[in-house]
């Protein structure tokens, strides 16, 4: 936030905070030193990841007014997503599903996106990407009977039960 927008240096430092993001959660897992306090920070880091790539970067562009709403729609839908699971759970249900890593790594691109494609097709590309995970998170948030932030997509763990080991 503190450096030019799409300078040099704002993208030496944010290809670093997205290559650390996905870094941390590979190597705590490959050293099995996952832990629920980890889980919760790397959900937190995510969403100040957003909040950032959003101050910097509405402001600094022409947004058609539908992209605005689109965007708004979908911050609708995770909070309502995050309301429902932390009134079911008591704790904040940031999930790690595969699409929202899909929507982690679409939105860390979109500075790429933006000088590739310009406004709208990027926001096609992300809002529709964003808007499918919201809906798939909302939708085990409401399902699943406990709290599985590993939960890798509506598919796996219906209902909220977990895998047993045993063969």
């Amino acid at each position: 936030m503190l450096t030019t927008p799409l300078s040099v240096t704002f993208y030496v430092i944010y290809s670093l905070c997205c290559i650390s993001d996905v870094l941390d959660g590979y190597i705590a897992k490959r050293m099995k030193t996952t832990s629920k306090s980890g889980e919760i920070l790397d959900g937190i880091a995510d969403f100040i990841m957003i909040i950032v790539v959003f101050v910097i970067f509405i402001p600094l562009l022409v947004w058609e007014h539908w992209i605005l709403y689109w965007i708004a729609g979908i911050a609708f839908i995770r909070f309502l997503s995050s309301s429902v699971g932390y009134a079911k759970y008591k704790a904040l249900p940031f999930l790690h599903t595969y699409s929202n890593k899909a929507t982690g790594i679409a939105l860390a691109c979109f500075p790429i996106f933006y000088h590739m494609f310009g406004l709208t097709i990027t926001a096609y590309i992300l809002c529709g990407i964003a808007t499918l995970s919201a809906l798939e998170e909302l939708t085990i948030n409401i399902r699943s009977k406990e709290l599985n932030r590993n939960i890798a997509s509506i598919l796996s763990n219906a209902g909220g039960r977990r895998r047993s080991n045993v063969s």
